[in-house]
């Protein structure tokens, strides 16, 4: 396995082609693809988000005012 062989990375470079072992992307396509998407994401509406209210939880109750009570 080397040189001649195009199942390598280094194979693949002797014989000048791309491929699994070698990966190639192209810049054009990528940049297409965050243009795109940067274009969509503008036509999209903005929507205001609205909180929504707090409740507040009532103070829990003393165990020694409970035991009095039950007496």
């Amino acid at each position: 396995m080397g040189r001649g062989d195009k199942r390598t990375a280094k194979g693949k470079r002797f014989k000048g082609s791309y491929g699994k072992s070698r990966p190639h992307k192209e810049e054009s396509t990528v940049k297409a693809d965050i243009a795109a998407a940067a274009a969509k994401k503008a036509k999209e509406p903005k929507v205001e988000k609205v909180a929504a209210p707090t409740v507040k939880k009532a103070p829990a109750k003393k165990a020694a005012a409970k035991k009095k009570t039950e007496e």
